[in-house]
């Protein structure tokens, strides 16, 4: 377009402004010679001698490109290869997203601008202080059917203070090769703790907790905000959150819309009324307010109910994440800067991860997911056997420590190829070994159990399980050890080694925990292994090597990487 074609500098898309510097990989503000330049401080000029003692700053014109001489074609200089990690991210959860935009530093009063638009709640001490780039990552994402914004009268509870109507453990693996989408579904019964909250006043009130109650209760009422929804979270699973997002219903519109629609698949027709979805079935791409209408169908979709919504939204998720991650997206300026302003004014987080550095920093690191060793994941319940007409759900205990074990303890849901180093390292052919040869019969294995720094009567519990359950019956208790200890060893002579490796099995040890040594003499004065409980351990019978822990066969899980289409 010509000069006279383009109108006011004011009419020119901000986006379209930004340009990728095949140089840096990073998107830099370029404007045109005829339009304001960026207020960005810049270097100032050698001041003459004649001048004022504070001269003004001066501003360069930007200088347009020389064309080619006549007759001659201008060459293009080679592109070097993208760098994706410098590339803007943006990461979404159930009805919550986040977006984080990288710029260089022409855009300083822009991440400014983005800054201003986040929202915060402090974390009342309910985290573990915020995420860390060397550890694990565990962000609670929270989707809440609070009324906000235009065009949402039609949706949620009028006048409700909303609640946490769909929340997810996003679980990040500590070497970023795989991670765990867990939704907690919102009709679980659970125990909501005391919780202490900042008012407005900036004084603290501890709201009384709640036995026997909805998950969803945990945010919005009684006065509760995010961080009481955190403290269930960690009363639920054992895992303490690194850090929390909240988004209304405004996020999946502004940021389905940012991207331009994302792909979802349904095995029928639907026509929902509650949710205002009407598509026939097979593929559509949905945006917007349809979109909205996609993730909050229940009706119409499964048996009808919370769970059935779940899985239609870990679907929308999935084809989000593939959308986000498509060189479509992550090299267009435009549908950058629109991510950018959506998902900022959108979100809400708690204090810590309040700035775009943090967020910048935080999308990185999420980045180097791949698609598919992302496992969306739903907690395992059953409905409620107290209730005629079950309306909410409880846990079923069993298949649900399991999941809650293998995230607490970093394991994945998929089948992940380890580098070579790691997998060295974790094989190492000695300890291994250690597992490896002739097992003795559970009755001929003698054995003393220490208390490590296990819960008060470990010790006496696992041996009774011993004698009676597993058939060790030359075993006894020996009190606590000389000092607590986190993880359980057993320590044992070189001709005790049939004896280890048999118990080893009976109660989940891993090598690393065989460690040996010397025996010592029982009370019958017969030389015997020593088992120390550590503060791993989870109770009588309970295995104790995470690292070999399955997900429940019956679990509801499935991966980002593939298109499913809702029944």
């Amino acid at each position: 377009m010509d000069a006279q074609g383009r109108g006011r500098a004011e009419d020119i898309d901000p986006a379209d402004q930004w340009v990728l510097n095949p140089d840096t990989g990073d998107y830099e503000l370029r404007l045109p010679p005829s339009a304001p330049q960026s207020p960005v401080p810049r270097p100032r000029r050698a001041t003459p001698a004649a001048a004022p003692e504070v001269p003004a700053p001066r501003r360069r014109r930007a200088t347009p490109e020389e064309p080619p001489p006549p007759g001659r074609r201008g060459r293009r200089r080679p592109a070097k290869k993208k760098s994706r990690g410098k590339k803007i991210l943006l990461w979404t959860g159930g009805t919550m997203a986040f977006v984080v935009l990288a710029v260089g530093a022409g855009g300083y009063l822009y991440l400014q601008h983005l800054n201003d638009n986040i929202e915060s709640l402090p974390d009342d001490g309910a985290s573990t202080g915020g995420f860390q780039k060397d550890q694990a990552i565990n962000i609670l994402l929270i989707g809440t059917d609070k009324r906000t914004g235009s065009g949402n009268d039609g949706y949620g509870d009028k006048g409700s203070a909303g609640h946490a109507d769909t929340t997810i453990l996003l679980h990040v693996a500590k070497d970023r090769s795989n991670a765990t989408a867990l939704s907690i579904p919102r009709d679980l019964i659970v125990d909501v703790p005391d919780c202490p909250t900042t008012q407005e006043d900036g004084s603290t009130k501890v709201i009384p907790g709640s036995s026997g109650v909805r998950f969803n209760t945990s945010l919005g009422q009684s006065g509760r905000t995010p961080s009481c929804t955190m403290r269930t979270v960690t009363e639920l699973t054992g895992v303490t959150p690194d850090n929390f997002m909240v988004a209304d219903f405004n996020a999946v519109k502004t940021l389905t819309s940012a991207v331009g629609g994302v792909e979802v698949c349904l095995a029928k027709d639907i026509d929902d009324p509650d949710s205002h979805l009407n598509l026939p079935a097979g593929k559509h791409t949905v945006e917007g307010e349809q979109a909205l209408a996609f993730v909050r169908t229940r009706h119409s979709v499964g048996f009808g109910g919370d769970l059935s919504r779940i899985e239609i939204q870990q679907q929308f998720l999935g084809s989000l994440m593939r959308k986000l991650k498509s060189n479509d997206t992550l090299t267009s300026p435009t549908k950058m800067v629109k991510l950018a302003e959506a998902g900022t004014e959108a979100l809400t987080v708690d204090a810590k991860l309040k700035s775009i550095g943090k967020l910048k920093d935080l999308g990185m690191e999420l980045g180097k997911l791949d698609t598919k060793n992302l496992t969306f994941a739903t907690v395992p319940v059953k409905d409620n056997p107290a209730e005629k007409t079950p309306v909410t759900v409880v846990l079923k205990d069993g298949p649900a420590q399991q999941v809650f074990d293998m995230v607490k303890n970093d394991v994945s849901f998929t089948e992940v190829k380890k580098k070579e180093k790691e997998k060295k390292e974790k094989e190492d052919a000695a300890v291994a070994a250690r597992l490896e040869g002739e097992k003795s019969e559970p009755s001929e294995v003698r054995v003393r159990v220490l208390n490590g720094g296990a819960s008060s009567g470990s010790a006496g519990r696992e041996l009774t399980y011993l004698q009676n359950e597993a058939g060790v019956t030359k075993s006894e208790n020996a009190g606590n050890a000389p000092a607590d200890i986190a993880k359980t060893t057993l320590e044992y002579a070189p001709d005790q080694a049939d004896q280890a490796r048999a118990l080893a099995e009976i109660l989940g040890l891993s090598g690393a925990a065989m460690k040996p040594g010397k025996s010592v003499t029982n009370s019958q004065g017969l030389p015997t292994m020593t088992l120390t409980l550590g503060k791993d351990f989870k109770g009588a019978g309970v295995k104790l090597d995470a690292t070999s822990a399955k997900a429940p066969e019956d679990l509801q899980k499935s991966t980002a990487d593939k298109v499913e289409c809702a029944k």
